[in-house]
C-alpha cells in the first residue's frame, strides 16, 4: 500500500544529481528483471522507488500468477518463478502445510507459479543484493517540476525529497505512469472507442457483460422494487452508454488478499474504522436470493493460505470508486486507495459478522483470517492496490486487438503475451427493469500466444529519446487487458533494458536501436519472441432476429434453479449462454408458441468445451405431448454453423417446448439457444 511521503515539500533543495547509465523509476517487478539485466550488460542502474516493498503487484498479494501459455514465459521472468520453486524445495518454507498436501506443488516442475506474498519479496531482495542494484525507497517523483529534458532527451529527475538524478536512458515502471506524463510523453485514459483501432471488445460493453455478473434479477431500490425509496449504495443512476462507445473510465481495482484457515496463523477480520453496513446492502440481497459464489476465488496458496480475487456481482473489485486515479494527485490517490481499504475490510467483516448474512456463508467465512506472516508492517493488509490499468502511452505502434488475434502483424517482437483480454467490471447501473447490472466484463482469448512490439515501449521519437517504458506500454484498453500480466511485465522489462544498453553503448536514441541486434541478444538470453500461430478469426456470433426458422434465445427461456450468464467460450447465439454452474438439480425450457403445424428440424446451441457433460437429457414436447427423449454431448464441437445440433425432424404444432437438464450429467451443461426450422 502507498506510504506517506514528503508530499508537502513545495521547495526541498536539490541535491548534486547521481549519475547512472539506467535510471529507473518504480519498484515494480519489471524495474527489478530491467535492472538486472542492464547489470548483467555491464551498466550502471539505480531504481528510485516510491514504494518500500519491492516486486509491485507480484509481491502484493498476486501470487496465483496470471500466466496464460507458460511456454512463452522465458528469460528473467522465467528465472523468478525459477527461484520460487527452489525456496519451496526447501522442507523449512512448510510451516502450515505439508508440500504433498499442496496441488500447485510438484518437485520435478522446473518453476512454481502460485506462492506467498513474502517469498515473492524475499526473491526480489535476493535479486537485488545478488547483483549489487542499489535502491532507494519512499522516494516520489516531483511530478510538477521534476523532469529536465534538453534536446528531446530527459536530462535527470527530482523527487519531493530534493533527491537529483541523471542518467542516460530512463525507464518509467510505475503502475501510473507518472514519469512518461511528466516528461510530455503521449498517453491515454480510459476505453478507446471499438472504431480508433479496429476492435470488437473495447468501449463500453454491456451486451457482453457476462462473467461477474448478477446471476438472477436484483432490485436496484433501498425498498424491493420501489424506485421512489432511493438507489442502494454502489449503484450509479448514470445509463452506461452505447456498447463499443470510448469514455474515460476505468476498470476496477482491489487488493489481493492473503487469507489463511491456519488458526495460529490467523487474525480476525478487522472492524474497520468508518464503517457502513449499508453499504453492503447490495450484497446482502444478493446473498438471500441464495447467490453461492462469495468464495469461488479463494484460489489456494501454500501454507493453507490464499490469493483472493474478485468473484461474482458483488465483491472485493471496487466498482466504479478509481476513475480519477492515474492523474490523481499523491493525496487524492491516497484517498482512494484508503476508501478502496476501507470497502474490501468492510466486505470481510459484512460477511463474517452481519445477521442478513445467511449461516452457511457466514459461518465459512470465519474459518478465514488475514495472514499474520503477510504484510507485517502494515497489518496483514496488502502494501500495493491492484492497479489493473492507468495511463497508456501512445507510441509510435499501438498494441490492440486485431494484433492480438494475429489478424495484422505486429513488428520487431521483444517478448509475448497469451492471456485473455479481460477487462474488469467498469460500472454498476440501473436497467430499464430497475434491477442492477454490471458493466465492461471481458474475457476473451487471444486464441494463442502473440508478440509485444519494441515500438510499443518507446515514446514517439519527437516526444523523447531516451525513454523506455514496459509497464504502461503504448495499447488499446482492451489489449492492455491481455499484456498486464505480471511475467509479461517482467519480460517487457528486461527487453527495454537490453534496448537501453545497446542505445548507450551506440550513443542513440532507444527508437534507433537495430531490431536484429536486439532480437539476437533477447534470444540469447533466454527470451521468447515467436510461437507458431495460424491466423484465427473470432468464432461466429449468430444474430437470433437474422436467422432462419423460430429461434428462442436463452434470454427468453424458463428456468428452474440459478443458472449463471457467461461468454468465456465464444461461438453461440446472441450476446452469450447460461450454464448449471456444475451444480444442484436444474432444468431450462425455450418454449414456442403458436407454432404452425408442420414438420420441424429442432436444433439445439451450445458451445463446447473439455468439461462439458456427455449426457445431456433433452425433451421435446408439441403441444402438452412429447415427441422426443434423449441426450446430447456437449463435449462434441456442433456440426451445424459451429454453434447447433439437430436432434431430429418431429411434427409440431401449438406451442413447441424443448427442454434441457443437468440430471445425472457427468459435466456442466450449456444452453444458449433453440431453433425450430421448418423442413421443406
Amino acid at each position: 500500500m502507498i506510504t506517506l511521503f514528503a508530499a508537502s515539500l513545495e521547495a526541498a533543495p536539490k541535491s548534486a544529481p547521481e549519475q547512472y547509465d539506467l535510471v529507473i523509476y518504480g519498484g515494480t517487478s519489471a524495474a527489478i528483471t530491467a535492472a538486472v539485466q542492464a547489470k548483467k550488460m555491464g551498466k550502471s542502474v539505480i531504481i528510485v522507488s516510491p514504494d518500500k516493498h519491492l516486486g509491485g503487484l507480484s509481491s502484493g498479494g498476486l501470487g496465483w500468477t496470471d500466466s496464460g501459455n507458460k511456454g512463452a514465459i522465458g528469460g528473467l521472468s522465467l528465472d523468478f518463478y525459477q527461484r520460487v520453486k527452489t525456496h519451496y524445495d526447501q522442507p523449512s518454507a512448510w510451516r502450515q502445510q505439508k508440500p504433498e498436501q499442496y496441488s500447485r506443488y510438484r518437485k520435478d516442475d522446473d518453476a512454481m507459479w502460485v506462492f506467498e506474498p513474502h517469498v515473492a519479496e524475499k526473491v526480489f531482495e535476493e535479486l537485488v543484493e545478488e547483483f549489487e542494484i542499489p535502491v532507494v525507497r519512499d522516494e516520489w517523483l516531483d511530478r510538477a517540476n521534476g523532469v529536465k529534458k534538453a534536446d528531446g532527451k530527459i536530462v535527470s529527475i527530482s523527487t519531493l525529497s530534493g533527491k537529483t538524478y541523471s542518467g542516460k536512458i530512463f525507464m518509467d515502471t510505475t503502475y501510473e505512469g507518472d514519469l512518461l506524463a511528466a516528461a510530455g510523453i503521449s498517453y491515454h485514459v480510459g476505453r478507446e472507442s471499438n472504431n480508433v483501432y479496429g476492435e470488437t471488445l473495447n468501449g463500453v460493453q454491456t451486451a457482453r457483460a457476462h462473467s461477474h455478473q448478477f446471476d438472477f434479477p436484483v432490485s436496484a431500490y433501498v425498498i424491493e422494487n420501489d424506485p421512489r425509496s432511493g438507489i442502494l449504495p454502489r449503484v450509479t443512476t448514470e445509463t452506461p452508454g452505447e456498447d463499443g462507445t470510448g469514455d474515460d473510465k476505468i476498470q476496477a481495482y482491489c487488493f489481493r488478499m492473503c487469507l489463511t484457515t491456519a488458526k495460529e496463523n490467523s487474525v480476525a477480520f478487522p472492524k474497520p474504522e468508518g464503517y457502513d453496513p449499508k453499504q453492503y446492502a447490495l450484497l446482502a440481497r444478493y446473498l438471500q436470493g441464495d447467490w453461492k459464489g462469495v468464495f469461488n476465488k479463494f484460489d489456494p496458496a501454500p501454507n493453507a493460505k490464499t490469493d483472493t480475487n474478485n468473484h461474482g456481482g458483488f465483491s472485493t473489485d471496487n466498482i466504479g470508486m478509481n476513475y480519477d486515479y492515474p492523474e490523481a494527485s499523491y493525496e487524492r490517490r491516497q484517498e482512494i486507495i484508503k476508501e478502496h481499504e476501507l470497502y474490501q475490510k468492510g466486505w470481510l467483516y459484512f460477511i463474517a459478522n452481519d445477521p442478513s448474512v445467511p449461516k452457511d456463508i457466514q459461518d465459512r467465512m470465519n474459518r478465514w483470517g488475514l495472514a499474520k506472516d503477510e504484510f507485517v508492517d502494515n497489518g496483514n493488509w496488502p502494501h500495493q492496490i491492484y492497479v489493473r490499468e492507468a495511463r497508456r502511452m501512445i507510441g509510435p505502434v499501438v498494441m490492440c486487438e486485431p494484433m492480438l488475434r494475429a489478424l495484422t502483424p505486429t513488428p520487431k517482437s521483444i517478448g509475448l503475451g497469451s492471456y485473455n483480454m479481460d477487462s474488469h467490471n467498469v460500472q454498476r447501473y440501473v436497467n430499464e427493469k430497475g434491477y442492477v447490472r454490471n458493466e465492461g466484463d471481458i474475457q476473451v482469448s487471444p486464441g494463442g500466444a502473440y508478440p509485444i512490439s519494441y515500438d510499443s515501449v518507446t515514446p514517439k521519437k519527437d516526444e523523447c529519446t531516451n525513454l523506455l517504458v514496459p509497464v504502461c506500454v503504448s495499447s488499446s484498453h482492451i489489449a492492455y487487458g491481455s499484456i498486464r500480466m505480471e511475467p509479461v511485465f517482467m519480460i517487457l522489462g528486461q527487453s527495454a533494458a537490453t534496448a537501453a544498453s545497446i542505445a548507450i553503448d551506440q550513443n542513440i536514441p532507444v527508437q534507433d536501436v537495430e531490431y536484429s541486434e536486439l532480437e539476437a541478444r533477447l534470444l540469447a538470453d533466454g527470451q521468447v519472441l515467436q510461437m507458431e500461430r495460424k491466423p484465427k478469426a473470432p468464432k461466429m456470433v449468430l444474430d437470433p432476429k437474422k436467422m432462419e426458422g423460430i429461434v428462442i434465445d436463452d434470454t427468453e427461456a424458463k428456468k428452474k434453479g440459478n443458472w449463471p450468464i457467461s461468454s468465456v467460450v465464444s461461438g453461440y447465439v446472441g450476446t452469450g449462454y447460461v450454464h448449471d454452474a456444475n451444480e444442484g438439480k436444474k432444468s431450462i425450457a425455450f418454449h414456442a408458441k403458436d407454432v404452425k403445424a408442420g414438420k420441424y428440424d429442432v436444433r439445439i446451441a451450445y458451445s463446447s468445451n473439455g468439461n462439458r457433460a456427455t449426457n445431456v437429457p433433452v425433451t421435446v414436447t408439441s403441444d402438452g405431448k412429447e415427441v422426443f427423449r434423449g441426450t446430447i454431448n456437449q463435449k462434441k464441437d456442433p456440426s451445424i454453423d459451429k454453434v447447433f445440433v439437430s436432434v431430429g425432424q418431429f411434427e409440431l404444432d401449438g406451442e413447441a417446448v424443448v427442454t434441457l437438464s443437468n440430471e445425472g450429467v457427468n459435466g456442466y451443461v450449456v444452453a444458449d439457444a433453440v431453433a425450430l426450422v421448418p423442413v421443406k
